[in-house]
């Protein structure tokens, strides 16, 4: 087996296969989780397959850095890996990922079937290989998805997408119900996998965050940041208070458009469609704000590495009276019987749940996780305390109450965000040339939950690789179980309340 030659990483251990499952145990009962599982293709530099698991941890006086890097090198004619799938949920993933688009095969894995690759792509190509080649002619090779089958009396099956109605991605939803009542369901997803890590490879670093902002289009901030925060890890790149503080400024108005926009379509899936229509002109205004401050409604083109300039600062006294009108939605909506009954005690998913499947976000809040990698993993030059988690009900009821916590709390926190900083404008940072093989990781709270990018830079400051993590990867296996014996007719409230993104998803 040929050694693969690992870029430069503080806390990364270059390890064997046989040596995976103990030391990545040992980080799982020692608090970490699974933060990305990449694969890397060295052929071209002299090297051979390699996976690389991060490991965070949340941060504390003490260790204001928590990473852990495992570099494995494998057998390019036979890449294999130990599954790690029992003792974490999402790494099984992750390895599924890994088989699919490089072709590693992650041993006595409990469920080795296809996640990201449809079963028309045919056998034995795998995209992310360096000598992969154009896509072949597709056909139906592998047979037809292997959902799960449900028997028994009165037992049948409901069969959803992908196509849907509006603008939301593709994903085919198989529904086994007895009367209204789901039993299981199975949600088939990637049938827009864009090649997006590939498109990331050899790009000038411009080009790389226009990517990073069409990722997913309602996250453009969050991805943008976590691309450029991995990119200014890599280079040594020392960012400004100012630049900091605009991005957090950012990252917040993306989150209040988005969570106020859930909080008006909650509504309207429980037929409360004048509430919507409020919501919908506070996300209006919202939006305008963001293309007064940047030029752009989405929030895109401000953020680059080493430095983030906006026009203008945002004014705190208008975003309070939005957040007052957001307040007043919120309880004209829990004030209405029939809204709140819906609400309560739907699509329960419980802490122990959340924990296991190693969800993130508001959906992991509202069932009484305290992750937020604005806290956990701090970058601001002084840090915001953490607010007191109030929300543990895990259902739609504490996902809709913990967004409209939240919005109150974005506006609060842009407004001390501004009040300590100097101006809009923010001295750029010098991105130097890359000396040799370099790597960076960025860990961002996006509106969702945790953005995490990874990348590694050649020789001349080009990714050769970068791994995307968006939260909807860790939080589309609890939609299923959250609607375990709910009725079919709540299942477009229950996917609201975890509006879970498809373009995040299939990168």
């Amino acid at each position: 087996m040929t050694a693969t030659p690992a870029p430069p990483t503080p806390g990364a251990t270059t390890i064997g296969p046989d040596e995976l499952p103990a030391h990545a145990t040992g980080l799982l009962a020692g608090g970490y989780r699974v933060a990305l599982v990449a694969g890397h293709d060295d052929r071209p530099a002299g090297g051979g397959l390699r996976a690389v698991y991060l490991f965070t941890r949340a941060a504390s006086a003490a260790e204001p850095q928590r990473r852990v890097e495992l570099h494995v090198p494998l057998d390019p004619e036979h890449p294999r890996l130990p599954s790690l799938a029992a003792v974490s949920f999402p790494t099984g993933r992750f390895e599924r990922e890994l088989h699919d688009l490089f072709g590693i095969i992650p041993a006595d894995h409990p469920l080795p079937r296809r996640l990201v690759r449809h079963f028309h792509w045919p056998k034995g190509w795998y995209p992310m290989l360096s000598d992969a080649g154009a896509p072949p002619e597709f056909g139906d090779v592998d047979g037809p998805y292997p959902f799960r089958a449900v028997e028994g009396p009165g037992v049948y099956e409901i069969p959803v997408g992908p196509v849907h109605a509006g603008m939301i991605g593709p994903g085919h939803f198989r529904f086994s119900v007895v009367g209204e009542t789901i039993l299981n369901l199975k949600a088939r997803l990637w049938f827009v996998h864009r090649g997006i890590e590939k498109l990331f490879q050899g790009s000038p670093l411009d080009r790389c965050v226009e990517l990073a902002e069409r990722i997913s289009g309602d996250t453009s901030v969050g991805h943008t940041l976590a691309f450029c925060a991995a990119v200014e890890d890599a280079l040594g790149i020392t960012v400004g208070d100012d630049v900091l503080r605009n991005r957090a400024v950012l990252l917040e108005l993306e989150r209040l458009y988005n969570h106020v926009a859930d909080i008006g379509m909650l509504c309207n899936d429980v037929a409360h469609g004048i509430l919507n229509s409020h919501a919908g002109t506070v996300r209006e205004q919202l939006l305008r704000i963001n293309d007064e401050i940047t030029g752009s409604r989405l929030l895109r083109g401000v953020i680059r590495p080493g430095a983030t300039s906006l026009r203008v600062l945002p004014d705190p006294t208008a975003l309070a009276a939005l957040a007052d009108e957001v307040a007043e939605i919120v309880d004209l909506a829990l004030g209405h019987s029939v809204v709140r009954d819906r609400f309560t005690g739907t699509a329960v998913l419980t802490a122990a749940q959340a924990s296991d499947i190693g969800v993130l976000g508001y959906i992991a809040r509202a069932s009484g996780l305290t992750v937020d990698a604005r806290y956990d993993h701090p970058w601001l030059p002084a840090p915001l305390p953490r607010p007191v988690p109030h929300t543990t009900g895990g259902d739609v009821l504490a996902r809709f109450t913990v967004r409209a916590a939240e919005f109150r709390h974005s506006v609060d926190t842009i407004a001390a965000l501004v009040t300590g900083g100097k101006s809009a404008a923010a001295g750029e940072a010098e991105v130097p040339a890359a000396a040799g093989p370099r790597s960076g990781v960025g860990i961002v709270e996006g509106w969702r939950g945790t953005i995490v990018h990874r990348v590694e830079l050649g020789a001349d400051g080009r990714p050769t690789r970068v791994k995307i993590v968006d939260p909807s990867f860790f939080n589309w296996p609890a939609l299923p179980v959250a609607l375990a014996d709910t009725i079919v007719p709540d299942f477009p409230l229950v996917n609201k309340s975890f509006n879970l993104s498809y373009a995040g998803n299939d990168l």
